[in-house]
């Protein structure tokens, strides 16, 4: 059942325009219908493959003003770094008890930080986060001695991004409480980001397509044009 509220947000929507990117910021807001604060969400289309090794596109960008959301960081280390990882911030540290806490099915957590050395311990994790994206892994920077950075950079507004099956990346770039103009800053360095990891080998559009939305609110197309690096 659509409700009065929704009914009133799709009717602010034209379904056959696209909206800029500044159009879209402004737009997101508006129609927004929860009374909490909802993630502004971005949808990308791509024209890739994510069958070739070289088209799955994944990566970490640092968005300007954060995603409006403190994430809750469990790092994964030899004893010798536990203090470091508290002091930088971390929610939860230690390494046995939380491998035995994750195969029971405990994932209440944001992100994982892991040091080198304890990868072998945790690669029979993969089952419970891999489903979840939450497996560390060297290129989003979640695998790492320097675990003061990962932490300062995740509690920072760094967020990892990876394409679908389906060619797509869905990512949380900040909440409707958000002024228009930072929500476009971080949709722009957030687009920015992907259209840098273009393969060589993808051929055509490349973004085929970005939209925009909140929480239970209807989509908002943007215009591919209006998206500038």
């Amino acid at each position: 059942m659509i409700t009065k509220k929704r009914k009133i947000a799709n009717a602010k929507v034209d379904s056959n325009k696209a909206y800029t990117l500044k159009e879209a910021s402004a737009l997101v807001k508006e129609i927004n219908t929860t009374k909490f604060d909802s993630s502004v969400d971005l949808h990308v289309r791509l024209g890739v493959d994510p069958k070739k090794a070289d088209q799955a596109i994944r990566g970490t960008v640092s968005l300007p003003h954060g995603t409006g959301k403190t994430k809750k960081v469990l790092v994964l280390c030899t004893p010798d770094k536990v203090a470091e990882a508290t002091a930088a911030g971390a929610d939860f540290v230690g390494l046995d008890e939380y491998i035995t806490k994750i195969e029971g099915g405990w994932t209440d957590i944001d992100v994982i930080v892991a040091t080198p050395a304890v990868m072998p311990k945790i690669g029979k994790l993969g089952k419970v986060l891999g489903p979840r994206n939450l497996m560390p892994n060297p290129k989003t920077g979640t695998v790492t001695n320097d675990v003061t950075a990962a932490i300062n950079d995740l509690k920072g507004g760094k967020i990892a991004f990876k394409v679908d099956k389906v060619g797509i990346i869905h990512a949380s770039i900040g909440r409707v409480s958000f002024p228009p103009q930072k929500i476009e800053e971080n949709c722009m360095e957030f687009l920015n980001a992907i259209i840098k990891l273009k393969p060589a080998s993808s051929k055509g559009t490349y973004l085929k397509g970005v939209s925009m939305a909140s929480s239970m609110s209807p989509g908002i197309m943007v215009d591919t044009k209006s998206v500038h690096n």
